[in-house]
């Protein structure tokens, strides 16, 4: 039980006076940056998406 409470202990230390945390303005600003990430990486598949299942179609249609 001693390692178990040593262990919870040096966890709050580190988390409390070694971990340096973002301020808000820092956090909202990668958050935006993920999201236009996100969207971008989204749009770009879909654009792949729809791509391949045009061509898809076009040799299907060729072949029957």
């Amino acid at each position: 039980m001693n390692k178990f409470r040593l262990y919870i202990q040096e966890s709050y230390t580190e988390l409390v006076k070694k971990v340096s945390w973002p301020t808000w303005a820092q956090l909202q600003s990668s958050a935006i940056v993920v999201m236009i990430a996100s969207l971008i990486f989204a749009l770009v598949i879909s654009a792949m998406d729809f791509g391949f299942k045009n061509i898809m179609t076009f040799i299907y249609n060729m072949l029957y």
